[in-house]
């Protein structure tokens, strides 16, 4: 039998050791910077061999990024003000109000914006960006919560792109460990979600609802966080417990034998507190001091009253499940990890929104030099047509060619107002992405005249070759930052659910004492001659509370052991589950990296591509806009010497005007792209000097500085066809219908 009983044990032994998962990886190396490299616990060899090596991406900082001087990741101050942390936290209420420098804009009733002054505002103004900052503070509060040992409840990190107009693609997008999805293209929803954003899926997919597959109620969960089933993380602030009660009763008897009557009366006053706390290793402390005052009318009680006092400490320490400060400071961990990609996220947003202001600020460019060349064309027609009038008059042309050039005026009419209202609008476009109140009548109606023009030079971005150009967008692209952070809190959820994995085994000890005091009792009569002499042997007839408090620490009566608890899961397949779940979505967001890395290579170099054809169509485009002016210069010069004709130069006005549309439109691209290239690389920030201190907190010191920019150019306009008349320019004496 003892030879049957050491087999057991044996086999017993053999089975915890061969679940036990190595847990000696500290809270601190979870903690580690982003850019460390980590492995995976039980990782394949192959499968860590594959993966691509790209450039370690830099980190953003300075790290905790705070749009105010408040710090919500840390608690009231206790010790200074014991009342404050049972107090609530006022949060400011957000500015509707424009900023100052919008004032400064203002001449002769118009606003006479720059490109610099247009992002300034919008890092001011701009509500993306001001809603971004507060996510800054909510992971801040993230981390408290997980500092006082409960689980995280996620930032929403995605992109914000509720300002109109500016139409761009991000990157990328997907979700991660606590936010919504999205997919890349047009921004037309509320947000885009990019890749490690706090709450979704790994690897791209969804948290949100829908899906043949889902969960409950329609919504798939992940494992980030998860961790042992039965043990959950200690709770890591302390808390005081008290009850104080007072109890009067009086209870009927059957017999007056107890009480020398038929009623019962007891009056029962407890007081009693505890004390619980626990501690990352997996330990737990509770400590109860328990207090009673009972009087009563029973002949039984010889103390009346009856004081009771006792005290029990209790230390239990989680030995497998449970066990270790990685399991138990992972929600700490990770909500770290999810404050770094708050700030990557932040990042993003601003290099987001400056390129949408970019992208708006250059339509608002092409539609007002558009408005300016339908002006002149109209002006041309409107002389045409009174030349061709002069001419019917003195019997020298044909009516038809008179209704000609009527029909080219009333077209060029309807283009001018087409072009005005569009105007119109893209200004109403740029105002809405650059303030944040529209109501003052004046502001709504000022015109908006750009003052910046794309330069046609080489850029940083296209002087270097495609390989350096990609690497560079592997360093500071946040996509990929938030990403491998996402990978970071899986691979620490990785540690947990193999913790899970193990049985339940918990070691405690106790110790405690009890103290007795009172007063002899009314009903009480001490008679040493009868046959029940209910004195005898007590301690005393009177003991005072002090004495009874005393003896709860000289060992009079102390009370003390220890002991272990097991409780063995048979089959364990939700640990099981959970583990394999999160192997495998681990996988899966190693995955969706490799592919970010290839879509950033293919996206980049596109793009650079992309802006190379556009260099060649602006430089066609000019040379085709000097051909046009040359040719309908050379017509008109022709028709004044009755070598042409209406129809002929009619013509080339068309071909003049087709050829500055296409200026215009080649130019607007080419400024788009070489953003959105900064945009991808990631490197507008360093490019334009903005100072992201600055741009968390809406206070900007140092004003952007965009290169590449130049003045406006006049465009060569051909000579009027009557050099003795003075043709009407644009904003002079000749004026199109207003819509």
């Amino acid at each position: 039998m003892k030879i049957q009983n050491l087999k057991s044990g044996w086999a017993v032994g053999l089975l915890l050791f061969s679940t036990w998962t190595p847990l000696a990886t500290p809270l601190a190396s979870a903690q580690a910077q982003s850019g460390a490299t980590t492995s995976v616990p039980n990782a394949p060899v192959a499968a860590t061999a594959t993966l691509s090596t790209t450039a370690k991406p830099i980190p953003t900082e300075p790290y905790a990024l705070h749009p105010t001087r408040h710090d919500y990741s840390r608690g009231k101050r206790q010790w200074i003000d014991p009342i404050a942390q049972y107090t609530r936290t006022n949060v400011p209420a957000p500015n509707f109000t424009n900023s100052p420098k919008l004032d400064d804009l203002y001449r002769d009733g118009k606003i006479y914006l720059s490109l610099d002054d247009a992002i300034l505002l919008a890092l001011q103004n701009n509500y993306d960006i001001a809603i971004a900052r507060y996510n800054l503070d909510i992971a801040d509060t993230d981390l408290l919560r997980a500092r006082s040992g409960l689980s995280f409840l996620g930032v929403n990190n995605g992109l914000l792109a509720g300002t109109l107009g500016g139409s761009t693609s991000p990157t990328f997008s997907t979700s991660s460990a606590g936010a919504a999805t999205g997919t890349a293209g047009s921004t037309t929803a509320a947000t885009v979600q990019p890749t490690g954003a706090v709450g979704g899926g790994p690897g791209g997919t969804s948290a949100g609802a829908g899906g043949g597959a889902s969960g409950p109620s329609g919504i798939n969960e992940t494992t980030l966080g998860a961790g042992p089933l039965v043990t959950l993380p200690e709770p890591l602030d302390p808390s005081i417990t008290g009850t104080i009660q007072l109890e009067r009763s009086h209870t009927p008897q059957g017999s007056s034998f107890s009480t020398n009557s038929f009623t019962l009366n007891q009056n029962t006053d407890e007081y009693n507190f505890g004390y619980t706390q626990g501690f990352l290793p997996g330990t737990t402390l509770n400590v109860t001091f328990d207090n009673s005052r009972v009087t009563s009318n029973s002949i039984f009680n010889f103390y009346s009253p009856t004081i009771n006092t006792s005290f029990n400490a209790q230390v239990t320490q989680h030995l497998l499940q449970g066990f270790g400060n990685a399991v138990n400071g992972r929600y700490i961990a990770i909500t770290k990890n999810n404050r770094r990609i708050t700030d990557s996220s932040f990042r993003a947003q601003l290099l987001y929104t400056i390129d949408q202001i970019e992208n708006i600020y250059w339509g608002l460019v092409g539609a007002y030099e558009d408005e300016q060349a339908k002006e002149g064309a109209l002006a041309q027609s409107k002389q045409l047509a009174s030349d061709d009038q002069k001419q019917l008059q003195i019997g020298t042309l044909a009516p038809l060619d008179v209704v000609n050039a009527n029909a080219n005026v009333a077209s060029d009419q309807q283009a001018l107002i087409a072009s005005q209202t569009k105007l119109q609008y893209q200004e109403l476009i740029m105002k809405q992405a650059i303030a944040r109140n529209l109501d003052d009548p004046i502001f709504a109606a000022a015109p908006v005249i750009p003052t910046d023009r794309v330069a046609l030079m080489l850029t940083q971005e296209e002087e270097k070759p495609v390989e350096e150009l990609v690497q560079e967008a592997y360093a500071n692209s946040p996509t990929i930052e938030q990403a491998q952070l996402a990978l970071k809190n899986q691979e620490i959820t990785l540690k947990s659910v193999h913790n899970a994995l193990l049985p339940q085994l918990d070691l405690y000890g106790f110790y405690g004492a009890a103290g007795l005091a009172g007063a002899q009792g009314p009903l009480i009569n001490c008679n040493a001659n009868s046959f029940f002499n209910p004195c005898a042997g007590t301690p005393g007839a009177h003991i005072p509370y002090s004495t009874a408090f005393q003896n709860m620490f000289n060992g009079s009566g102390s009370t003390k052991g220890a002991g272990i608890n097991l409780t063995l899961p048979l089959r364990n397949r939700q640990a099981q589950a959970q583990q394999a779940r999160a192997e495998l979505e681990y996988r899966q967001s190693q995955m969706r990296l490799q592919q970010i890395n290839v879509q950033i290579r293919m996206n980049v170099t596109n793009q650079l591509f992309a802006l190379q054809n556009d260099r060649a169509t602006v430089q066609s485009a000019q040379a085709s806009l000097q051909y046009a002016t040359q040719s309908l210069d050379a017509e008109q010069k022709k028709y004044r010497l009755g070598a042409s004709t209406t129809a002929n130069v009619l013509l080339q006005t068309r071909s003049l005007e087709t050829a500055q549309d296409n200026l215009i439109a080649a130019q607007t691209a080419y400024a788009v792209d070489r953003a959105a290239l900064s945009e991808l690389v990631a490197d507008t920030l360093d490019k334009y000097g903005i100072n992201i201190v600055e741009a968390a907190n809406g206070n900007i010191q140092h004003a952007p500085q965009v290169p590449g920019l130049e003045a406006p150019q006049p465009q060569p306009r051909p000579e009027p066809l009557h050099p003795e008349e003075t043709p009407s320019s644009p904003g002079s004496s000749v004026q199109p219908s207003q819509p």
